[in-house]
């Protein structure tokens, strides 16, 4: 009964939603009727041939924007894991170095993070250049490696906390178990620890992944040409800017839905029993904002 409930709100909800654009028409009454306006939109304002067109251009810098995403995201993952394994052994130095560098990323917004990185670095290379008489070449930098150098310590700094509250999730006994059987700490967390921490941190750092993809927009900054930048390109040789956002949009959309479809799959692969103090621990990090939601505010 209850489920059915939910169906017939939904019905409601989706007949609410498609009679809204009518409201306007009953409530004031303009040059033309709800039917002639509509067919007038799509004829006069709505360039139906700017849509589709923009399509396919889109579409070709899909590679460039997962290429962004994966790398920095493997990178994010791997550089999370050592912040993470730090402020859990509390290790002197290395620890106070971390928290000023987590503070650091979760205090500005990344876009200022990619301009400091892309116009960082190559002062970086010119100093060294100075000092040391190399030459290296600052123009020969792709602009890319700054885009994935900015995520990647992006996504290290927020990762590092989800990693680092999914490893301390793990129960105390099956560790003691562990090293009972005289397995060596390498072991404890290659084949206790890392495996129950992953399945407590898949779905945040999906959540990261999805924000990721779409934080990929802001790559443009460094002159790097992925979906968002080519949709620009579109929009401002045909002044069509909506049409091609509209487009834009429909591409992103499927895309970030693949990746929630294989993020549920690889969580349902990895699904272990665990206790229910550890399954409440997963769902408050699930819960967990995710830092690219935001786009620049973060």
């Amino acid at each position: 009964m209850k489920k059915n409930k939910k169906v017939v709100l939904g019905l409601l909800l989706l007949l609410i939603l498609i009679l809204l654009p009518s409201i306007p028409f009953l409530v004031a009454k303009g040059h033309y009727t709800f039917t002639q306006f509509w067919q007038l939109f799509f004829k006069q304002i709505f360039s139906w041939k700017a849509f589709v067109s923009a399509f396919l251009p889109i579409i070709k810098e899909i590679p460039t924007s997962l290429i962004i995403t994966v790398i920095a995201m493997i990178l994010g993952l791997v550089l999370g894991l050592l912040l993470a394994l730090v402020r859990i052994n509390k290790i002197p130095i290395l620890n106070q170095l971390r928290a000023l560098f987590v503070s650091f990323i979760r205090g500005t917004p990344i876009i200022v993070q990619l301009y400091l990185t892309y116009t960082g670095i190559p002062l970086i290379l010119k100093a060294i250049n100075m000092n040391y008489g190399t030459s290296f070449n600052v123009n020969s930098i792709p602009a890319m490696l700054f885009v994935i150098i900015t995520f990647g310590l992006n996504e290290a700094a927020y990762g590092s906390e989800t990693i680092r509250a999914a490893i301390q999730s793990v129960d105390n006994g099956q560790l003691e178990a562990a090293k009972s059987l005289g397995m060596t700490n390498f072991q404890v967390f290659t084949r206790v620890t890392f495996k129950e921490a992953l399945t407590v941190a898949t779905a945040p750092l999906g959540n990261a992944l999805i924000g990721l993809l779409k934080s990929t927009s802001l790559a443009f900054i460094a002159g790097v040409v992925e979906m968002t930048a080519q949709a620009q390109i579109i929009g401002g040789s045909n002044f069509r800017q909506f049409e091609t956002y509209c487009a834009l949009a429909l591409v992103y959309w499927p895309i970030c839905i693949i990746f929630e479809l294989l993020i549920r799959l690889i969580e349902r692969n990895l699904e272990i029993n665990m206790k229910d103090d550890n399954k409440k621990i997963r769902t408050q990090i699930s819960l967990n904002s995710n830092p690219f939601d935001t786009g620049v505010a973060q």
